[in-house]
């Protein structure tokens, strides 16, 4: 964790996080903060800094007290009052304090969390300390000195050469080696135009690590394109970032204007002859435009649709010319390696998967929220030590990494150290970094069906087998999940898939099939229940399970009754009750209601 020291003029800095803690009603909380600090006097030994993610999303919205580390979690408005009275007293707010749930222990600071102490936090060592809309707070911590070190003291191939030291590979999907990629760029002969672009158009669901680092830390990512582009011999820079994302958007605005108002971005930048420019291209929401053709077609202002490549984008890319793409969290790590060096970045990781890597926590585990943890860490420590494992003492099934073009992966992998090889034998990939956790009660043909329904929903329909084929693989999947599957389903999927796969116009469509493939694999024994038995082990598909009430059980209570909204339960008071399966929607208010679990899901 990022060691913190509260401004010299200040006695204390209290950070609210301003970043998805705002769906929670962080705002109200910095507002009053603010308020209540200067109704007391305290402005001049008191600062309130709105901050960036401070990862810990489940425990939302997060306030810390710098330079204590105190940590306060799920604080509202009406906390405020007690929250100032401490920094007078220096008597932290108990109640507000953080519990480890293991033991029940509330902890003072956030450095003793195991959540916090067991991460590595690099690229999102300023979110949730500094302002993200205030450069002074950027360049406080060190930032844009990468940038002044490129232009002062680098060429631009010894840029690159320190960039292919690192080892560092493409954190948005297939991990290509970034050197090589910056290298074909710097190589390519042309006289008048070069490009780069920053891909934030994350659309996989549950991911959200871009969307943090965009709005905790977009100096980062400017001065990360800035720097490719004097390694590059380009210009002019685009992020290409979704429109769902219009807290980063606001932030990127007001970083890029006060990047070139300070002289890091714009003409002649600090004084060496060099340009770049960079510019805000909002996505509409599309999640084939992650593919890199569809994207630079949508910047073109044409219809976000994939393109057969004849060349990589280094050589023809946007418009034509040499273009270098790369996702927000590869920009990002790029002034460490060059403030660093490449060989100090290098040593990080594993020998083939060198840094830290950002993941999304989500799906059925305790501290939901965004990690950095060095390549090669395990999933077991990702999802246990530092997620906290699996809510209500349920077991583990599976985890999804690398979203729709992902796969999922069992338990018996859970000591797999994850890095690119490692996913991609097991069957899953690094993707983005989104991991969707699983318990024993999801179906994974049911999370088979969720995500193929999503990539079919999102497919461009510009060729056949990914328009057609996925559709084909849904209707399958729905029949299963509804009682209706039959012999030969599985086979058929399996074809389908191999078809897919092999003649897709681009990756997306070329992966779509990934989450049916990896459950196959796995998870065998589940389709063959669907089909052979009619029976969800999981007894998640409401199509495949009942609702029945074991009358040695029964109290006759009525519990049931009352909160049954088709009717479906019948019974006289104090006797064993009954429900008719042909009336039931199988909503299972009656098992939630029954407190003698006289109520059964078969």
């Amino acid at each position: 964790m990022k060691e913190f020291t509260a401004e010299s003029r200040y006695e204390k800095i209290i950070c609210v996080c301003s970043g998805g803690c705002t769906s929670s009603g962080s705002g109200r909380v910095l507002s009053a903060l603010r308020a209540g600090v200067a109704e007391r006097g305290l402005g001049s030994r008191i600062l309130v800094r709105p901050v960036g993610c401070h990862g810990l999303c489940q425990q939302g919205p997060i306030v810390t007290v710098e330079p204590q580390k105190i940590l306060y979690t799920r604080v509202t408005a009406e906390d405020v009052p007690d929250i100032i009275n401490s920094l007078e007293t220096n008597q932290p707010v108990e109640r507000l304090l953080y519990v480890n749930p293991s033991n029940g222990e509330k902890i003072l600071t956030y450095d003793k969390v195991p959540f916090y102490s067991r991460q590595q936090k690099l690229v999102l060592g300023r979110c949730g300390y500094i302002n993200p809309e205030n450069i002074e707070d950027y360049l406080a911590s060190g930032g844009y000195e990468a940038l002044k070190k490129v232009l002062t003291s680098m060429t631009p191939q010894q840029v690159v050469n320190e960039v292919k030291l690192s080892g560092l590979r493409g954190r948005g999907g297939a991990g290509f080696p970034t050197g090589i990629k910056w290298q074909g760029a710097l190589d390519a002969k042309v006289k008048d135009k070069k490009y780069v672009i920053c891909n934030a158009d994350e659309g996989d669901p549950g991911a959200f690590m871009d969307r943090s680092i965009l709005e905790g830390d977009p100096h980062s990512v400017l001065e990360g394109m800035a720097i490719c582009g004097y390694a590059t011999g380009s210009d002019e820079g685009y992020i290409y970032v979704r429109a769902e994302y219009p807290l980063a958007i606001k932030r990127l605005e007001r970083a890029i204007a006060q990047a070139e108002e300070y002289g890091f971005l714009g003409k002649n930048i600090l004084n060496s002859g060099f340009k770049f420019t960079i510019k805000i291209k909002a996505g509409a929401g599309a999640f084939v435009c992650g593919e890199g053709t569809a994207l630079m077609a949508s910047i073109e202002g044409s219809r976000g649709m994939p393109r057969f490549k004849t060349a990589r984008s280094t050589e023809k890319g946007l418009w034509g010319k040499p273009t270098t793409l790369n996702n927000v969290e590869t920009f990002a790590n790029i002034p460490l390696i060059i403030s660093n060096g490449g060989r100090w970045y290098s040593s990080i990781g594993t020998e083939k998967s060198t840094g830290t890597k950002i993941f999304s926590l989500a799906g059925k585990v305790v501290n939901t929220g965004l990690v950095e943890v060095p390549m090669g860490t395990t999933l077991r420590q990702i999802i246990f030590d530092i997620g906290g494992g699996i809510p209500n003492n349920r077991r583990f099934k599976a985890v999804q990494a690398g979203g729709p073009s992902g796969g999922c992966i069992p338990a018996e992998f859970l000591d797999l150290p994850v890095d690119y090889h490692s996913l991609d034998k097991a069957g899953a990939m690094m993707g983005s970094g989104g991991l969707v956790v699983m318990d024993d009660t999801t179906c994974m043909v049911d999370l088979a069906r969720f995500f193929l329904q999503f990539t079919q929903q999102e497919s461009c329909g510009k060729c056949t087998p990914c328009r057609e084929g996925t559709k084909r693989m849904l209707e399958i999947l729905n029949g299963l999940c509804e009682g209706k599957g039959k012999p030969g389903d599985i086979e058929q999927l399996e074809r389908l898939a191999k078809v897919i796969k092999s003649t897709s116009l681009c990756g997306l469509g070329q992966s779509a099939p990934n989450p049916v493939i990896s459950t196959l694999k796995y998870f065998r024994d589940e389709y063959e229940a669907h089909i052979n038995e009619k029976r969800c082990p999981a007894g998640a598909c409401s199509g495949l399970v009942k609702y029945i009430i074991t009358p040695e059980k029964c109290t006759g209570c009525g519990a049931c009754t009352r909160s049954c909204p088709a009717g479906a339960i019948s019974g006289d008071k104090k006797k064993p009750h009954k429900i008719d399966v042909q009336s039931c929607i199988k909503c299972g208010n009656c098992l939630e209601k029954c407190k003698f679990g006289a109520v059964q899901k078969i």
